[in-house]
């Protein structure tokens, strides 16, 4: 089954909720946000290698959020793979935050509540396995999703060139050769997964180390308060080993703790029950201490003002 959609042709007003009706309708009442922008480009195409659904998705920035609320009961439960060509996918499940670029790959589960900010144009190769299958093999999921599985190097890079290339390769497959490309997609998942699971070598240990700095900042990130030293106490190392531990991540630890905090900012600028509160309330409660600081790092961010940016809501 391949089918394609693209906002090509369509006005500024009929884009938006167009893409957001397909992200829904696709990936199974998937919400999406686009940041308060009302311009739009988005390109989907979706194909299938026997039971494992693969979509290339190009898009302007948005993102996508997976309430408990919003699964459906008669959904499927898939593992859901994001593995750039361009641009950045940062995933949030259970605690864990991970990202992605060009070269690596992340996981997590449509079972479970989960978003992924897409913060640039991106072009992304969306891989969905179903759950079961992984199960079925003999994995305990637990502790695995919401993280990033690797791709430069060992059976992570294996498994990355497999689904691009089997992505790439299917509109020459028959039917049966496309469900065995899947399959075997679905055993390099696993054996990656496996690699990532408890062997406890350096990369995971850092891996881990990095899950627990996360979860540490995303429960005390509307604390103003919470400085890079507070994080070195809390877990018990220098500050040096908190910048080595995010030398190979997209941002830093400091420019990372400031975007979440725009993040909960936005949302709550875009929330009808705080339009009594003011721009400046906001930014205070989601962890900002200077009311100009933060209107410079939402106007860059964002590309407009606060005020601007709720007008849109």
């Amino acid at each position: 089954m391949d089918s394609s959609l693209s906002t090509d042709g369509l006005s500024a007003q009929e884009a938006v909720p167009a893409w957001q009706d397909w992200m829904s309708t696709l990936f199974s009442g998937l919400g999406t946000d686009l940041y308060g922008d009302t311009v739009f480009e988005g390109h989907l195409q979706r194909s299938q290698a026997g039971a494992v659904v693969m979509t290339r998705l190009e898009a302007a920035r948005h993102r996508v959020i997976r309430s408990v609320q919003g699964r459906r009961s008669h959904d499927p439960d898939y593992v859901k793979i994001v593995a750039p060509w361009q641009g950045l996918a940062a995933v949030s499940q259970q605690g864990h935050e991970a990202s992605a670029r060009s070269g690596s790959w992340v996981i997590y589960d449509t079972s479970q509540a989960y978003e992924v900010a897409n913060p640039e144009w991106s072009e992304h190769l969306i891989v969905m396995l179903p759950r079961q299958s992984l199960v079925q093999r003999g994995i305990r999921l637990d502790g695995l999703m919401g993280r990033n599985v690797g791709g430069g190097s060992g059976i992570a890079r294996v498994a990355l060139e497999a689904m691009r290339s089997t992505y790439q390769e299917l509109p020459t497959m028959a039917p049966a050769v496309a469900e065995r490309a899947g399959e075997l997609l679905i055993d390099l998942v696993h054996l990656s997964l496996q690699e990532l699971s408890g062997r406890g070598t350096a990369v995971t240990q850092q891996e881990a180390f990095k899950d627990r700095i996360r979860a540490h900042v995303a429960a005390h990130v509307r604390d103003p308060r919470l400085r890079i030293d507070d994080i070195a106490q809390a877990m018990h190392c220098s500050k040096r080993h908190l910048y080595n531990a995010f030398a190979d991540e997209p941002l830093t630890l400091a420019a990372w703790i400031q975007q979440l905090r725009l993040e909960l900012c936005m949302r709550e600028l875009r929330d009808a029950r705080t339009a009594a509160r003011t721009i400046t309330d906001i930014a205070f409660g989601c962890g900002f201490s200077n009311s100009a600081h933060f209107s410079r790092a939402f106007k860059a961010y964002t590309g407009m003002a606060p005020s601007e940016f709720r007008a849109l809501r």
